[in-house]
């Protein structure tokens, strides 16, 4: 199922885009589902980086303390 969407483009984007749907044989439709689905993707990407380095912060801290007290063991002994 596809939906409709109405889209407007920058001049230079459209004339772009136009120029090189007739050199890589594409319809403006599947050039534009594809180019959308490579920036999701893309952004999905970041997205889950972003959270990665946020939670590692998160435990950074933690690990640092069972780190100290596992050290203090292996001090005692």
């Amino acid at each position: 199922i596809m939906k409709t969407l109405s889209l407007k483009l920058d001049d230079n984007i459209f004339d772009v885009t136009e120029d090189l749907l007739i050199k890589v044989k594409k319809s403006r439709n599947r050039y534009i589902n594809e180019a959308v689905d490579y920036y999701n993707r893309i952004n999905r990407r970041n997205l889950i980086a972003r959270k990665l380095a946020k939670e590692s912060r998160l435990v950074k801290r933690e690990s640092l303390a069972v780190l100290s007290e596992f050290e203090s063991l292996l001090d005692e002994n």
